[in-house]
């Protein structure tokens, strides 16, 4: 009887980064990393579902739960109001500029001046179109009012 060698099996070739080193597969589904009602109703809901009949849960503890839940919500609303109001105001101003004489300052550390012919909303902050040059308005560094005609 003879004992044949088993031939190694091949292995699927791995990616390679940078560094030399084999990458791993990404995970199926990112963890949440917040917490949102839905969340917070639902673990009080088996909180509730699962509580011991002979002591129940503390009708404060309860109810300061529920306060809790209550003010995260407002806070979410304020800060989504906040934000949209920030977001028209930078549209207010960006308008404002047309027809002025603008300067800029370009994160290259180009500077320029010329003036501003009209304003872009597509991106999170408006672009002010100076020549045939969008500038982001926070790369606005100055600004001139038009000359009285």
């Amino acid at each position: 009887m003879t004992i044949q060698p088993i031939a190694p099996q091949p292995v699927a070739p791995q990616p390679v980064t940078a560094a030399g080193e084999t990458s791993k597969a990404a995970a199926v589904r990112a963890p949440v990393q917040t917490m949102d009602s839905d969340v917070f109703m639902s673990l009080l809901v088996a909180q509730l579902k699962n509580q011991n009949p002979s002591a129940p849960m503390d009708t404060n503890q309860m109810m300061s739960q529920t306060i809790q839940l209550s003010m995260m919500e407002k806070m979410q609303e304020l800060t989504t109001n906040s934000k949209e109001g920030f977001s028209l105001q930078m549209r207010q101003a960006a308008a404002q500029l047309i027809g002025h004489s603008v300067g800029y300052t370009l994160g290259d550390g180009t500077t320029g001046t010329g003036i501003a012919s009209s304003v872009s909303y597509s991106g999170a902050v408006p672009t002010v179109k100076i020549g045939e040059l969008s500038i982001p308005l926070d790369s606005i560094t100055g600004l001139t009012a038009p000359a009285a005609s």
